[in-house]
């Protein structure tokens, strides 16, 4: 995996929290049809496509706070562990120029 992977696998994800966090905030908005965000992987790494959820007619929000929360930490998650690819592989290349050095 390379930076730029992990690049947009962080992009996805904050695309994915960005949708999130709208939903949450329209929570209790009457109507609200929330957001859905779908993360693929493609040739270059991840892209998140985000459209609106299905309606089911509810005059109520049909913002489900569960699937929020759980999206809110997969996301998270996933930008943790991309930081964490970055900070290792830059780790490497500065040993390697040590090295050469």
């Amino acid at each position: 995996m390379n930076i730029s992977s992990n690049i947009s696998s962080m992009q996805a994800h904050q695309t994915m929290l960005n949708a999130s966090a709208s939903n949450i905030a329209d929570a209790n908005t009457d109507g609200y049809v929330p957001k859905d965000t779908k993360i693929s992987e493609t040739a270059n790494g991840l892209k998140a496509d985000t459209r609106m959820a299905n309606s089911t007619g509810s005059a109520k929000s049909q913002t489900d706070l569960s699937k929020e929360i759980t999206d809110q930490i997969i996301a998270s998650k996933g930008n943790a562990v991309n930081v964490t690819a970055i900070k290792a592989q830059d780790d490497i290349l500065g040993s390697m120029l040590d090295i050469k050095a």
